[in-house]
């Protein structure tokens, strides 16, 4: 049997309501000594009143409850600007209606102040200098900031949905929660603190991935260690080569006047006199070298802030690639670009690089290539050369280290340094499809 609606039985419920009292005097009319016409106008009247009566409260409740019905549809559906109107504490649907319209503003308020709070988040998520990510049940990337689109050089459109392998961090979701570990990327390389959590979202499980670079911390320090000893052993060697300096060049200067005296030049003397005259040249010669290469060295401490203006890396790479002239270098031509930087530090770190790969092309007569390209976010710009390679690539950054036999050791630093303060990153490795080696600089692009 087919169950009756709310509304139809509303409906027979008034209906039921005013049957007896329309029934019995309906009796009366029609019992009592009333003409015809005036009976079937009365019947006809009663008829209506009752029908009238009936159908109108079924629309009284049918509206109110119909309304009520609207109100929670909308604010299931995040709506919560519709309210009901002419609610009034006095009665029963009134109060309804008002704890139905005090539920949505408290709904309304609830949600403004999670947009908020998502909002902030996210502002703090994309702005955090940490590479985050977030994975779902199938191993799939669901949340990335912006250090993670740096990190893995690709934007966020092609790294959602990747799986963790694809992006090489499966490694990531395995093991402790909490290690240290290196890993390579394509935006850069190292040692690296990872952190993994896991929430619930959907119901399904997620896992967070947060990694931190220890290795530009790590050089960090050890960039304001070396600079504090650098400042120390300048400061001390220039107090103690300067009178050196001074006394070499006066005692240097009253022999040459001796020297000239007839006597000294032909006695026993002469031979004493030269030697003493050779060796202050010597001293003043060393303290004149010492000093320069402490001066070199200064400057790893005092390597200013970069101006940053627009910078073609084209112009950049054409006009830093005609200084060298010992060997022949090839420029391979990139897309066309424009990065922010300060232009003398990029030059100064190019010539750094392209001189340091034709010093190893002239031992095997080798050439050397440069070039960039676009790696997402980044500009790549690429040193080959064709030399011998390096045999010991761990101490490449470490100030006074060098493996020339005229090197100072701070070249490589240096340029290091200019390229971490350009928010970039500068590795040197040996070839892997041939001899020798390739220096890579990416830069944001």
């Amino acid at each position: 049997m087919k169950r009756l609606s709310y509304e139809r039985r509303i409906q027979l419920l008034a209906l039921a309501a005013g049957l007896p009292g329309s029934f019995i005097a309906l009796i009366l009319l029609w019992t009592g000594s009333y003409s015809s016409g005036s009976a079937w106008t009365l019947t006809f009247l009663i008829l209506s009143l009752w029908l009238g009566f009936a159908l109108s409260l079924r629309h009284r409740v049918v509206f109110s409850l119909q309304t009520l019905s609207n109100l929670l549809a909308a604010m299931r559906e995040e709506d919560f600007s519709i309210r009901a109107r002419g609610a009034r504490p006095d009665d029963a649907m009134g109060e309804v209606m008002i704890e139905v319209n005090a539920l949505s503003t408290m709904l309304r308020e609830q949600r403004l102040g999670a947009m908020e709070a998502t909002g902030l988040l996210r502002t703090i998520i994309e702005e955090i200098d940490l590479a985050i990510f977030t994975f779902d049940h199938e191993a799939k990337l669901r949340l990335v900031n912006r250090a993670g689109e740096r990190l893995l050089a690709r934007p966020l459109e092609r790294l959602l949905g990747s799986t963790a392998m694809e992006l090489g961090l499966a490694g990531c979701l395995e093991g402790e929660s909490a290690r240290t570990m290196e890993l390579s990327f394509p935006g850069a390389s190292g040692r690296w603190s990872m952190r993994r959590g896991s929430f619930r979202q959907g119901g399904l499980p997620h896992q967070l991935v947060v990694l931190n670079d220890l290795s530009r911390t790590l050089r960090d320090e050890e960039r304001q260690a070396w600079q504090r000893l650098i400042r120390v052993l300048g400061h001390e060697l220039n107090n103690s080569l300067a009178p050196i300096q001074s006394v070499a060049q006066g005692l240097e200067s009253g022999l040459n006047e001796a020297n000239q005296l007839p006597e000294l030049q032909t006695g026993p003397a002469a031979p004493i006199l030269q030697d003493l005259q050779e060796g202050l040249a010597i001293i003043r010669s060393r303290t004149e070298t010492l000093g320069r290469f402490m001066t070199a060295y200064a400057r790893l401490a005092r390597l200013p802030k970069p101006k940053h203006l627009p910078v073609p890396v084209a112009d950049w790479v054409h006009r830093t690639a005609k200084l060298e002239t010992r060997v022949k270098v090839c420029i391979k031509e990139g897309p066309r670009a424009v990065i922010s930087a300060d232009v003398d530090q990029l030059e100064q770190l190019l010539i750094n690089l392209i001189r340091n790969a034709a010093d190893a092309s002239l031992e095997t007569n080798g050439g050397v290539q440069v070039g960039w390209l676009l790696q997402g976010s980044q500009v790549e710009v690429w040193v080959i050369d064709e030399g011998p390679g390096i045999s010991n690539t761990a101490n490449l950054f470490v100030p006074f280290f060098t493996t020339k036999p005229a090197g100072s050791g701070i070249g490589l630093v240096l340029s290091r340094q200019i390229a971490e303060a350009h928010g970039g990153q500068l590795t040197l490795e040996n070839r892997t499809d041939a001899r020798g080696c390739e220096a890579r600089l990416r830069l944001p692009f």
